[in-house]
């Protein structure tokens, strides 16, 4: 029920807030009726709140900024958002030129560059993914370089200290990281403290830094932060992202660029959002 004493915009938003950990996801409708405001107001609320990081503005109204608290399996990931993965992928090649050394970083969506890369010639691929390596094993023009380290059995990867020495010793043209987890706000996350070193490694051996994630990955975060947003110059993400987000993220200095899962193959890739000069 509406409440009877107007609150001020601070207690608005803490109650919101509130609601939101309960209910997870809210609509305006659901904003004005709770808070007896008008719909105006509700999204100036929710703006308000997404500009802070404190929640996540949805197309209909605001949801639960959500704690990763383990990393999903390989397996699980590999079943989905493999359209979105899929156009990811597809405008992360549009980085990638002849002789050039670029890393690719453990998870699926970076795997899905492979078939992008057919063309490129005098490639050395680094990567800390064995199941990138080896789709990369019948590449006719590829050097790879498997970055050893401790298995990460569950997303079937090299993590940890030796990971970190090898990246460290490396002078990359590119990196190509990925994230289960990454907002403004937080940055990029992750709930395995060993991951943090090699990704910082790649950051520092790179001349160029891209964040390959959906959109369904923001606003959640984890445990560690490997990075903030602004040490990246691009985050190449999918048309699902909002567009405030949007806009938060290139604020930053970053060059966003959001790929169109039903863009049929060969089209141009989608244009980049609007990008603070870095």
């Amino acid at each position: 029920m509406p409440r009877s004493t107007p609150l001020i915009p601070e207690q608005r938003r803490q109650q919101i807030l509130r609601i939101l950990r309960t209910e997870q996801v809210l609509s305006y409708r659901q904003i004005t009726e709770l808070l007896g405001v008008s719909q105006m107001t509700a999204r100036r609320d929710v703006a308000a709140l997404a500009g802070q990081g404190r929640l996540r503005a949805t197309q209909g109204g605001a949801a639960a900024i959500e704690r990763l608290d383990a990393e999903p399996l390989r397996a699980e990931k590999a079943r989905t958002d493999l359209p979105q993965k899929s156009a990811i992928a597809r405008a992360a090649a549009e980085l990638v030129t002849d002789s050039m050394t670029v890393y690719l970083d453990a998870g699926t969506t970076v795997q899905s560059i492979r078939p992008h890369l057919e063309a490129r010639r005098g490639l050395t691929i680094v990567s800390n993914d064995l199941s990138t390596i080896h789709a990369f094993l019948d590449h006719p023009g590829a050097e790879l370089i498997c970055v050893g380290g401790r298995v990460d059995r569950d997303n079937e990867s090299m993590i940890g200290r030796l990971a970190t020495i090898t990246l460290s010793e490396l002078c990359l043209d590119l990196a190509l990281l990925s994230s289960s987890s990454w907002d403004v706000r937080h940055g990029v996350t992750t709930p395995v403290e060993a991951k943090i070193d090699p990704k910082r490694a790649a950051l520092s051996s790179a001349g160029s830094v891209a964040l390959l994630a959906d959109s369904g990955k923001y606003g959640r975060y984890a445990k560690y932060r490997v990075l903030t947003l602004d040490e990246l110059d691009t985050v190449i993400t999918d048309t699902g992202l909002g567009e405030a987000e949007s806009e938060q993220v290139a604020a930053l200095g970053v060059e966003v660029v959001l790929a169109d899962p039903d863009r049929p193959a060969g089209d141009p890739p989608h244009g980049p959002a609007e990008a603070a000069p870095r």
